[in-house]
């Protein structure tokens, strides 16, 4: 395993397209935690009932006939 600063050695010795490459792809990385981290709480928010209320309200607006169709 490398340490930090062999890695960042590694990274301050990359060619610029390599550098740029490597930018992408941690910012791809990024992002998909960020998803990963949504898609948890989202779930432990409808585990704790927090959620529940957009079912209520969806039921009501389908019994009204108000509810859009997507």
């Amino acid at each position: 395993m490398l340490t930090i600063s062999e890695i960042q050695e590694a990274i301050l010795a990359l060619h610029e397209s390599e550098f740029a490459k490597l930018k992408k792809w941690l910012s791809g990385l990024e992002a998909e935690r960020r998803w990963e981290e949504w898609d948890e709480q989202i779930e432990a928010d409808s585990d704790a009932g927090k959620l529940d209320f957009l079912v209520t309200e969806a039921l009501e607006a389908k019994a009204n006939g108000t509810l859009a169709e997507v």
